[in-house]
């Protein structure tokens, strides 16, 4: 939108001594003429440009209306950036690049100075990036978000006020008031179908603040006793931590955590093979046994 460009283009006149129109049409990707005539239009409003021809010329604000540069040091530009640029990773639109293009002092100096990449996105892009885009239009409009949810304790209808997008446990969520329930709720996104803003609006409450626990989302109910093989050491290291194990005498990996449910469980543990026994909960063995012996059965040959 010109509006958009307009307050871009005054952004980087604020922070850069001199820009050229040519700069400027290829970083809003527009036409030379498009520029020159922005140009002109935030002259009408008031705003003091100077235009210098030659060859060290270009096109700049009048001194005395420059903001003060040491209100943000370059590290502090290049933390700001940093998030901007995950958000940009899922957020499917050019919002974040545009806040970036308004907000960079010295864009080449900033893009090689910077070593932090944060990468939100997924597998799910392609269906994850609509979701926070309507999710977000939602919660700045106070809009209702109805779905259809599916978890492991069943699936429905959600009516529900969105308050807060969430990046945790390496997913999306988003947390709201649940009609359903009548209390707060986190929604994982990939769970949602048929995601879509309800027409009216809601009155925003008081919130309570947002403080997620791991054991509300993922209550631990199961104590869980296993002997991994030595080689299987990196995983357990990756997903658990060293904390998780101490090394037996004979080598092997005796692993000691808890899980907030058979499934997840039982799911976890078959990756591994024959590289892992269960050991506790006692009545946990028979019915991975059983489980073995079903899978074992749709592969043996008549």
């Amino acid at each position: 939108m010109k509006i958009d460009r307009l307050i871009g283009i005054l952004s980087i006149l604020l922070q850069q001594q001199r820009v050229t129109a040519p700069y400027l049409a290829e970083r809003f990707e527009v036409s030379r003429r498009t520029i020159n005539r922005d140009i002109e239009d935030l002259c009408k409003a008031g705003i003091p440009l100077v235009t210098v021809q030659g060859a060290n010329g270009g096109i700049s604000i009048m001194e005395g209306y420059r903001l003060n540069r040491t209100l943000l040091t370059s590290s502090d530009m290049q933390a700001i950036l940093a998030g901007l640029r995950s958000l940009d990773s899922v957020s499917g639109t050019s919002r974040y690049q545009q806040l970036m293009d308004k907000l960079e002092v010295n864009h080449t100096t900033l893009a090689s100075n910077s070593h932090i990449l944060i990468d939100l996105s997924s597998y799910y892009k392609s269906t994850l990036a609509p979701k926070i885009e309507l999710i977000q239009d939602a919660i700045e409009g106070r809009h209702y978000i109805q779905f259809d949810y599916y978890a492991p304790g069943g699936e429905g209808g959600r009516l529900i006020e969105p308050y807060l997008l969430v990046f945790q446990w390496a997913s999306w969520y988003v947390w709201g008031w649940c009609t359903k329930r009548e209390d707060y709720r986190l929604f994982k996104l990939n769970r949602m179908l048929e995601l879509k803003v309800a027409g009216e609006q809601f009155e925003e409450r008081d919130l309570p603040k947002y403080e997620p626990k791991v054991e509300a989302a993922y209550p631990f109910e199961i104590s869980v006793s296993a002997v991994f093989e030595p080689e299987m050491k990196w995983r357990l290291i990756e997903e658990y931590g060293v904390d998780s194990f101490r090394i037996r005498e004979d080598g092997k990996l005796q692993f000691q955590f808890y899980f907030h449910d058979k499934e997840n469980l039982f799911s976890w543990l078959l990756t591994f093979g024959d590289k892992v026994e269960l050991l506790e909960p006692e009545g946990l063995r028979e019915e991975i046994r059983l489980l073995a012996e079903n899978i074992g059965k749709k592969y043996k040959k008549n």
